[in-house]
């Protein structure tokens, strides 16, 4: 989270009494940041447009935007304060309650604790001891997004003692339908920070660290070590082979989720003797096989059920209550409200990571190329195709200019129907990428019609362009036509995505 300054002069008038010397300290350094003085902001009052560019009215958006998100903050803490004091008719001394770190847990909980956690210690199964082993333990959980929001959010409000976030992404727009630990406020911003804020605002009293970095073989071994738990929350598969690698060199329980379009599954690695990821997986799976949601979608709230039943597992784990999900997967069908429980190998002798004759090591760890390994990339950041020559691609600069020469020419999108419907050029000709070599006769039709509508001569050939999402499925598409005879198709580079950021801003992205 941002560093907290000190508050503006109208929110510092709503604040109780300075607490005690003891805490004077903490409370300075939580206090928002002011946002800019209004004379130092040139708005569009100010100079009635004359030389504001769209950049300069972004920049003061985002000021604002921060500013805001910072006194929200402020007023959350601060009014969570007042309702604590209000129920417990507590003094103004005891507004902020020590953090356990500050007052080392010897089994007795305190009066705060034992309000605070107390449906937990009602519980017969859970109790005392159960508690008090949450508050004495960490739990690391990497990736900030649709399974790292509500498995913090529970991880924090249960009472884990120390809270680890890794995630080197900031939040957009079309996370927040499932990323529900992230809000408007925070867009354009780190999401370990914002994920701290949310899990502060719920309980202050636990220890949140902020890792804002990538997790690589660099840093893995060094970040990991200090927490007892470990919680997968990415979704891509070098990540996953690299955290469960890492859990293995270190002798940590590992908390695995995953979740798909409406599907999601669920277990635990390396944890009493079980399994680890390579023994379930000794090979990665085709690259063609390891979707992202960026690109294959998800429902919401798919995420989120996966990973509430993460923070169940790392609670079971921490607590040592229950029996966690090691050498068992649940299995998540939420179209048909389906949930399953399957058991899965045991702990493979011939895995390379924690069989019997396993040399993986530390070194040999920060060594490793899990990128190759996958065949795929670390990063989200979607894949770009380098499959055909310059001279069989356009730019969407090129193409705008022969859409307004009004050149015959006939444009393909390869998109899938349903992606079709979310948005499309105009007089685009929809043939899904998959179903093409049954619909060349469609192509050819239409290169007629256009031919005769433009020039009346059907002899003067109309240009062929094909254009995806992306720019990946167009080359693909492109090079199977120049084999099939249509030797003059064109790939529209970047796709509608380049559209979007090249010719029309206001072009819908998705």
């Amino acid at each position: 989270m941002a560093k907290e300054k000190n508050p503006s002069p109208s929110s510092a008038t709503s604040q109780p009494k300075s607490p005690p010397r003891s805490h004077r300290r903490r409370s300075v350094k939580r206090r928002a940041k002011p946002p800019p003085p209004l004379f130092h902001r040139q708005t569009a009052m100010d100079s009635n447009g004359i030389g504001e560019t769209q950049s300069d009215i972004r920049r003061e958006i985002a000021s604002l935007e921060k500013a805001k998100a910072e006194i929200n903050d402020r007023i959350s803490a601060l009014q969570a304060r007042l309702d604590y004091s209000l129920k417990e008719g507590s003094k103004e001394t005891n507004l902020c309650p020590l953090r356990p770190t500050e007052t080392p847990f010897n089994g007795q909980l305190s009066a705060d604790m034992i309000y605070r956690y107390s449906r937990h210690l009602l519980l017969p199964s859970f109790g005392v001891e159960a508690q008090g082993n949450l508050l004495k333990s960490s739990v690391l959980v990497i990736g900030a997004g649709g399974l790292g929001s509500p498995a913090l959010l529970y991880l924090a409000a249960c009472g884990i003692g120390r809270v680890g976030i890794v995630d080197n992404d900031v939040v957009e727009l079309n996370n927040l339908h499932r990323q529900i630990i992230h809000t408007e406020a925070y867009i354009g911003r780190s999401k370990v920070e914002s994920a701290a804020a949310a899990c502060r605002a719920i309980n202050s009293s636990i220890q949140l660290v902020e890792h804002k970095e990538a997790f690589r073989t660099s840093n893995a071994l060094e970040i990991m070590s200090k927490y007892d738990i470990v919680v997968d929350a990415t979704d891509n598969a070098p990540s996953r082979y690299m955290i469960s690698d890492s859990c293995v060199v270190l002798g940590k329980p590992l908390i695995s989720g995953a979740a798909l379009g409406l599907e999601g599954q669920l277990t635990v690695y390396n944890y009493n003797g079980g399994p680890c990821y390579r023994c379930l997986f000794p090979t990665p799976p085709p690259t063609t096989a390891c979707q992202r949601c960026a690109d294959s979608g998800v429902l919401g709230v798919v995420p989120g059920i996966i990973g509430c039943l993460q923070a169940l597992e790392a609670i079971k784990v921490a607590g040592a209550v229950g029996e966690p999900l090691s050498g068992r997967m649940l299995l998540l069908d939420a179209l048909s409200a389906r949930i399953r429980v399957v058991k899965i190998r045991g702990r493979s002798l011939q895995c390379e990571a924690c069989g019997e004759n396993a040399t993986m090591t530390a070194q040999q760890f920060r060594d490793f190329d899990y990128e190759k390994f996958t065949q795929s990339p670390l990063t989200t950041s979607p894949l770009k195709l380098q499959l055909l020559p310059s001279e069989a691609r356009i730019t969407s600069r090129e193409y705008k200019e022969i859409n307004v020469k009004g050149e015959a020419h006939v444009l393909v999108d390869v998109r899938p129907a349903h992606h079709y419907k979310i948005t499309s050029l105009p007089n685009s000709l929809n043939i899904p990428f998959s179903s093409l070599d049954g619909r060349l006769s469609e192509i050819s039709e239409a290169l007629e019609r256009e031919e005769l509508i433009k020039s009346g001569d059907a002899s003067r050939a109309a240009s062929l362009y094909v254009i995806c999402r992306r720019g990946n499925d167009s080359q693909r598409a492109v090079d199977y036509l120049h084999k099939v005879g249509f030797t003059t198709a064109k790939d529209i580079i970047g796709g509608l995505e380049s559209w979007a950021h090249d010719v029309d801003p206001k072009f819908p992205t998705y």
